[in-house]
């Protein structure tokens, strides 16, 4: 009989990959926003992957004296800055950091959210409201100007945006993970497993994690842009990357006193921003509604 429930299930796999291959293709139709911010996100990532083919040479080495501000030709297609540089080539060796900055910060803000958010649903209600009032407390500073303070009492630097921008995200994250931790402990299966003696560790990363975590992959993708944005101002104010490190904000910052003679010079990485931004957003929107159950085809709900 095992090996019959064996072949079944081997006969059953192949359709059901199918299956879940014509759902995403049907997913992609259906949304185009999912269709356009993955086209997006995914050539931005691969322009950050191969910088160093799509665009040789450093960064920060300073170019021929009478390559100085030059606008937009065939051999500079998005202009030279006040140092004779490739606009073009830093803005494609820019996307580096500022998809690392992005990422990694919102990595940060979505495991110390989830953390506190699991910690505080399973646990007692002396716990739960402690953790909660800590949140609501640093919730009520306004998240720009906790940044800036946090930022200007250190040293510039990427490392440390990255950290601050984590460090003052994940009080959001925090309260979204909670409020759907507690519907969840609620259902048959987390009784069933709780009836079963699991320790309440194992209940969170055994039942409720999976649940949780396609809700923590939604919220990734609308905090990405986010961060970036927030890392552009940062660096845009000289409190972010410096120099050599190259930065779209910080290129900004270096262009806005020529916004005149020397357009191209912040008008080139805004318009990558503002892609970068939109395109992540597109796609955590399409991902929220590819992953909501009620929004499938005919009404079919994910099995708990």
């Amino acid at each position: 009989m095992s090996g019959a429930v064996a072949n079944g299930a081997a006969r059953d796999g192949r359709p059901t990959h199918r299956r879940h291959d014509r759902r995403l293709i049907q997913a992609l139709r259906r949304h185009p926003s999912l269709l356009a911010g993955l086209v997006i996100v995914t050539a931005l990532a691969v322009v950050a992957v191969t910088a160093n083919l799509i665009a040789p040479g450093d960064p920060a080495a300073l170019g021929p004296a009478d390559q100085q501000l030059v606008p937009p030709s065939a051999a500079h297609p998005c202009g030279t800055d006040l140092l004779g540089r490739d606009v073009l080539r830093r803005l494609v060796h820019g996307s580096r950091v500022s998809l690392m900055v992005g990422w990694v910060s919102v990595l940060v803000a979505l495991v110390l959210g989830t953390v506190v958010g699991m910690t505080a649903a399973m646990s007692k209600p002396f716990i739960d409201r402690l953790l909660m009032g800590l949140t609501d407390l640093l919730l009520a500073f306004p998240s720009i100007f906790l940044v800036l303070l946090l930022v200007s009492l250190t040293s510039p630097s990427l490392l440390v945006v990255m950290a601050v921008i984590g460090l003052t995200g994940w009080m959001s994250v925090a309260r979204l993970i909670r409020a759907e931790v507690l519907s969840l402990r609620e259902r048959d299966f987390i009784a069933a497993a709780r009836g079963l003696g699991l320790a309440p560790w194992q209940l969170a990363l055994r039942h409720l994690l999976p649940h949780v975590l396609p809700l923590v992959i939604v919220t990734a993708m609308l905090r990405v842009g986010n961060a970036i944005l927030l890392e552009s101002f940062l660096s845009f104010l000289g409190l972010g990357a410096q120099e050599p490190t190259v930065s779209w904000g910080a290129m900004i910052e270096q262009g806005r006193r020529h916004l005149v003679d020397g357009w191209w010079l912040a008008t080139f990485p805004g318009l990558a921003i503002a892609l970068c931004v939109v395109g992540y957003n597109l796609l955590g929107d399409g991902l929220r509604e590819y992953l909501d159950p009620h929004s499938r085809t005919g009404g079919q709900r994910r099995d708990a």
